[in-house]
């Protein structure tokens, strides 16, 4: 009976692996551009996958074709997987860190905006 559950977690291990491999050879310019992503829930009965992008990802305006292309690739790529869920967010993944998303601290300001925290108005902050 313990085979089953060793055969079971090496599996889900093998499929986590090919799916980091997948990230990695498929979207190098997520890392070359500041972002990062992280399996953040991975079903391999359902055949599911979350995948977190974060860093410069939670910001950056192509992010919606990134994870789009993300989805139809890897449905294809990975038979295993039938649903791709991407993000980003102010989340961090189950698998660790991304990129500092998780401070939550700051939201991106726009010119003109003002806010009333009390302290010495310098302007709008930069979103980064």
């Amino acid at each position: 009976m313990s085979t089953d559950t060793t055969d079971g977690a090496d599996a889900d291990n093998e499929l986590r692996e090919r799916i980091t491999n997948f990230l990695r050879r498929n979207f190098p310019q997520i890392q070359m551009h500041g972002g990062s992503a992280a399996i953040a829930h991975l079903d391999r009965e359902k055949g599911e996958v979350t995948v977190q992008l974060g860093g410069a990802c939670s910001g950056c305006g192509i992010s919606p074709m990134t994870i789009q292309a993300i989805k139809s690739r890897m449905v294809k790529e990975i038979p295993e997987i039938e649903t791709v869920h991407a993000d980003t967010g102010a989340a961090a993944g189950a698998d660790g860190d991304l990129g500092g998303t998780s401070s939550g601290g700051m939201s991106p300001s726009f010119p003109g905006e003002t806010t009333d925290d009390g302290g010495d108005d310098e302007g709008p902050q930069a979103p980064f």
